[in-house]
């Protein structure tokens, strides 16, 4: 097994891609005091344990991880060990340095990531959402860490394009991998108050049924289904139906125009608001903020 340490601005195999931070596979046969304190993380960093037991701190939060688990680190989030000190074993790692991810979940990788604006978005929320930074058993992720180091030493044509492209992967598979992992451990209504959550914080998003049931680790049969049957509403009447409710708390509580009020609820069009919002409450917009 080959160890290794990039950094950016230090190694050369890292020159050519400038959203790396760095890129490891490190041995630690003898435990040494100080070697590993508390720090800040500068990018969104995956931990991957290949051999041995670690115990990490995350902002507070003591963890233990085992081989094949993955630690998520995000940008700005204190790190280090239990003890400031690495545990005897075998461990990879990787940080990407995002042109921008705000604590809302915002996530904006930059021109190198050929993942869409919307499903970035979507990403970052179900990673800023997570509750446990641990994804267990999660061998795959190990085997694109793997690929993207033969890519990186081997320097065959299009290598650079191909690590991006397994960037990308390790990116989605991380989020499917939380999605489910978090779903598991709960029961429905429990999942479906983090979709409420996820809708309600960015009601002009135009929400497909699909990212819908990737928030909830299901696929879209399933999810709509469990939908239907919890709340009584198909996947994309809920979502009407809470546009609807904040539109009424815009129309009640300011002033704002109702042509921005159908923009920031997700209505394509004043018209299609109008439209909508009658047939739900009865009343026009207007005719409802003037009765009111």
């Amino acid at each position: 097994m080959n160890h290794f340490s990039l950094h950016k601005g230090k190694s050369p195999e890292m020159q050519a891609f400038p959203h790396l931070v760095e890129f490891f596979r490190k041995k630690i046969q003898q435990v040494q005091p100080n070697s590993m304190p508390l720090k800040e993380s500068i990018g969104l960093k995956i931990m991957f344990v290949l051999e041995g037991k670690f115990e990490w701190i995350i902002d507070n939060q003591a963890i233990t991880v085992y081989p094949n688990d993955a630690v998520l680190i995000f940008p700005k989030q204190n790190f280090g060990g239990l003890k400031e000190m690495w545990d005897a074993g075998v461990v990879a790692s990787v940080t990407i340095n995002p042109r921008f991810f705000s604590e809302e979940g915002e996530l904006i990788l930059g021109e190198w990531s050929s993942i869409s604006e919307s499903e970035q978005r979507l990403i970052g929320k179900l990673f800023l959402l997570s509750k446990k930074p641990i994804l267990q058993n999660f061998k795959q992720l190990g085997e694109i860490l793997q690929k993207i180091e033969n890519e990186l030493f081997t320097n065959e044509l299009g290598f650079k394009t191909r690590i991006n492209h397994l960037l990308d992967e390790l990116l989605i598979t991380t989020a499917r991998q939380l999605s489910k992992q978090d779903n598991q451990r709960r029961d429905f209504p429990q999942t479906f108050q983090k979709l409420d959550q996820i809708l309600r914080g960015n009601l002009a998003y135009p929400w497909t049924v699909e990212e819908m049931a990737v928030i909830m680790g299901l696929g879209t049969t399933a999810f709509t289904e469990k939908v239907k049957s919890y709340s009584g509403f198909s996947p994309l009447n809920y979502l009407i139906n809470l546009r609807i409710s904040e539109a009424i708390r815009l129309l009640k509580s300011s002033t704002i125009s109702l042509t921005d009020i159908a923009l920031d609820t997700g209505f394509y069009s004043s018209q299609h608001f109008s439209t909508t919002f009658k047939k739900l409450t009865g009343y026009t917009p207007g005719h409802y903020r003037k009765n009111e």
